[in-house]
């Protein structure tokens, strides 16, 4: 389908800027919410009541009866300071939309505008999600567990990306960003002064043996063809400069796409620190935390979304970044995608004080939601 999705965009880029220049951190988006209720009232959109404490449902119905699809954009911001020279760059020190959500919720606010005006394209009933704290990997649980996507047959989204231009789409059925653990090691060793280590059980050494075997997870249990990260992140024992601590704690997380994997690297990362804890006589405790799961696009869907979409769509680089859009992807087929925001060779990336979405993202990101929208709504009411 053609349209010019700009005068869109242009409607809502100040809101975009407001947005940016007042974010608020997950599960703190109160006045997010206010502000984004306020306009959709303005715009006599009907807003579902829910049991959220931050975020929202919105709804148009279609002048025929068909499918009930939810359009979804996250829109918590992160705890990092802006180092950019944006106007409209962020006022609340040491907040910073540094993942463009900003972008999302306003690229969902576009759409509205669209499909209020539009309501004869629609084919049932198209909800629209305003989600928060994606951040933490704990929003869309939020929302699942509120019920708040009851009847709702597809779902649709997206992540600006900085290493696209504008006007690209990047899209495949089947993976796109990875599933996200965090895991923790407590080493209890005895401790001992420095100059007789032969009173205690040192856990330092133990830790260090474990960064390095840790290594092998991938390198020896995993597929050469899967694609599998274990990053220790975090180390912590003693604190002072002549005494061996009792205690060292390592942490750090675990990317991948395939879940059986989760399982093996789960199993062997507590094997191998429960054996090299017993080689020096200390006792070890493991806590394995799901933070996301890996988002795969349903295939029919995501055919439904590509085939009506009128832009460039170019193949994804896949992202051992977490999103917690996989969530949704446990009850509800859903398509995601990576929408470009910069396409700089010099961009800066998510979650950087210098992150850069550029206002020309809102007709592509406005563009994919209502053509991807109507996409699904065909495939499913057919």
């Amino acid at each position: 389908m053609k349209e010019d999705y700009k005068k869109y965009a242009d409607e809502v880029v100040q809101l975009r800027h407001y947005f940016h220049q007042h974010p608020e951190l997950s599960n703190q988006e109160i006045e997010t919410t206010e502000k984004i209720k306020e306009i959709l009232t303005g715009w006599g959109i009907k807003i579902i009541p829910t049991e959220l404490e931050t975020g929202l449902v919105a709804e148009i119905k279609g002048e025929s009866k068909g499918a009930t699809i939810a359009l979804r954009a996250d829109i918590d911001a992160l705890p990092v300071e802006e180092r950019t020279d944006l106007a409209f760059k962020s006022e609340s020190e040491g907040i910073m939309h540094a993942c463009g959500h900003d972008l999302h919720i306003t690229s969902l606010l576009g759409a509205i505008r669209y499909f209020n005006g539009h309501k004869n394209l629609i084919k049932g009933t198209v909800r629209f999600l305003f989600q928060p704290a994606e951040e933490t990997g704990s929003g869309a649980n939020q929302v699942l567990a509120k019920d708040v996507l009851h009847g709702v047959q597809a779902i649709l989204g997206f992540h600006n990306n900085p290493n696209f231009k504008t006007n690209e789409i990047a899209l495949q059925k089947g993976p796109m960003m990875a599933g996200c653990y965090k895991f923790e090691i407590k080493i209890s060793g005895r401790g001992s002064h420095g100059a007789k280590p032969e009173k205690g059980s040192d856990p330092i050494v133990t830790l260090g043996e474990m960064i390095s075997s840790l290594q092998t997870i991938v390198s020896r249990n995993i597929n050469p063809q899967d694609a599998v990260v274990v990053s220790v992140t975090r180390v912590s024992a003693g604190s002072v400069w002549n005494i061996i601590p009792g205690e060292a704690v390592l942490g750090g997380t675990v990317r991948l796409f395939k879940l059986e994997n989760a399982e093996l690297v789960k199993q062997r990362l507590t094997k191998i620190a429960e054996n090299i804890a017993a080689a020096h006589d200390q006792e070890v405790s493991v806590d394995w935390e799901e933070r996301t799961l890996p988002i795969a696009n349903d295939a029919a869907l995501t055919n439904a979304v590509i085939d009506n979409l009128d832009f460039k769509v170019v193949q994804p680089i896949l992202s051992m970044a977490g999103e917690d859009f996989a969530t949704y992807q446990k009850q509800v087929p859903g398509v995601f995608a990576f929408v470009g925001s910069n396409g700089a060779p010099d961009a800066a990336d998510w979650h950087d004080p210098k992150f850069i979405g550029l206002d020309e993202t809102l007709p592509t990101g406005i563009g994919y939601f209502v053509e991807g929208a109507l996409g699904i709504l065909n495939y499913l009411n057919t």
